[in-house]
């Protein structure tokens, strides 16, 4: 079974309500977890970007379950791969929602500090997400 990384961001559609992104990281962890999938989210007003691990059928049922959902619009994916191992292995669903320790973190990997998935290269956003992991393990 070979194991997959995918990285996607998208934006959120006209009809996203307060309660979404609690409601979001609640069903991702038990889908996630039943499907030995882990990964990170990174979320603020307006943009998503997420990376997934996993089997690579797991992995794909998760993001076609994404591209149906609702919530979303302007599903881009970034990045999809063959990975030796797992990054995000602590997590069925890590979470960092934007503050204003993200900006400095953004502003290394992007061309602003303002922090749009859609203006970054694959690379950039797989650091990105990178740096913000051992930021959430330091806390």
């Amino acid at each position: 079974m070979y194991l997959v990384r995918l990285i996607y961001t998208s934006e959120i559609s006209d009809g996203f309500g307060p309660g979404d992104i609690e409601n979001i990281l609640e069903k991702a962890k038990q889908n996630n977890s039943k499907m030995n999938v882990t990964g990170l989210l990174c979320f603020n007003t307006t943009h998503f970007l997420q990376c997934l691990e996993g089997s690579r059928s797991a992995v794909n049922a998760t993001y076609h379950r994404i591209l149906n959902d609702t919530r979303h619009k302007n599903i881009i994916m970034l990045s999809y791969c063959e990975i030796y191992e797992r990054e995000f292995e602590n997590w069925s669903m890590g979470y960092i929602p934007y503050s204003r320790l993200v900006t400095p973190i953004t502003l290394k990997y992007s061309g602003t500090s303002e922090f749009n998935p859609l203006a970054m290269s694959a690379g950039s956003a797989h650091k990105l997400m990178l740096a913000l992991r051992d930021l959430l393990l330091k806390s």
